[in-house]
């Protein structure tokens, strides 16, 4: 095995970032039967950890880089299969410098490397990019955070990382939202997975586990399953009798099935 490191990058927070590694960790591991280890290296306000229901981790990813234990100490694994490498809640500086290292030697033993990434412009932010060998940008429909996916694309090219495309999040399906069109046009990045706006992933969180775990056929747990599916060149058949209903009367495919399917091939 050589793992395959995603970042999933948002410079803007609440676009629901960490609930997306969350669950395609969850389907990774569960569904798909893959080696996948998720990572918070969100340093300044580690969340993920919290999505699985683990608020107490005896050592972080911040002891790593403190170099107060060996990395393997700080990996927990989740019944479904998952691995999880968190990070301190009770946050504090540490040096960057041991990051790439620490999670290249991880490598060997995954198929597949999610981190979550930090959601500003930091020394931080680009130190978690740089361990990438490609990144996912997360939005939603708006400006705001259409103005926070320029930067961050801006950024991911500077350092020259791989950009696979956009996935975007809470659309409601409203005229006052941003086109498909227009975020394709602005970003020139393919859009791979819409989302629309869902309480489910909202119940998730107090339910402290990823959505993928107890609705398993949630239409936004489908749409993650579709890209997990894409990451590992595969594509996730919906067997759910509403969803051939639903093909009965469409035509050909959606543009981010086209591009999730580009996303597939180069992950063959």
């Amino acid at each position: 095995m050589h793992a395959r490191i995603f970042g999933f990058v948002s410079l803007k927070g609440g676009v629901g970032k960490t609930t997306t590694v969350a669950n395609l960790g969850a389907i990774l591991a569960r569904d798909f039967g893959k080696r996948v280890l998720v990572v918070d290296a969100n340093l300044s306000g580690p969340t993920l950890a919290l999505h699985f229901g683990f608020a107490h981790p005896e050592h972080t990813l911040h002891e790593v880089l403190e170099g107060k234990v060996p990395i393997h100490k700080a990996i927990y694994e989740h019944p479904s299969g998952l691995h999880l490498l968190p990070a301190s809640l009770l946050s504090r500086r540490v040096s960057l410098q041991r990051l790439k290292q620490s999670l290249h030697s991880l490598r060997p033993y995954y198929e597949l490397i999610l981190l979550d990434a930090p959601p500003t412009v930091s020394a931080e932010t680009v130190a978690a990019l740089s361990c990438a060998d490609e990144l996912f940008l997360i939005t939603t429909p708006d400006y705001v955070a259409l103005s926070s996916t320029l930067h961050a694309v801006k950024l991911a090219r500077e350092k020259k990382i791989h950009i696979a495309g956009l996935i975007l999040n809470k659309v409601r399906g409203k005229k006052y939202e941003l086109s498909f069109d227009a975020l394709e046009r602005d970003t020139k990045l393919p859009i791979v997975s819409v989302l629309f706006d869902d309480n489910i992933l909202l119940a998730s969180l107090n339910k402290a586990q990823p959505a993928a775990f107890w609705k398993p056929k949630n239409d936004t747990v489908i749409e993650y399953k579709k890209l997990a599916a894409a990451l590992i060149g595969d594509r996730y058949k919906d067997t759910r009798v509403r969803s051939f209903v639903r093909s009965l009367f469409q035509q050909g495919l959606s543009k981010d099935e086209v591009n999730r399917a580009i996303v597939m091939e180069s992950h063959y």
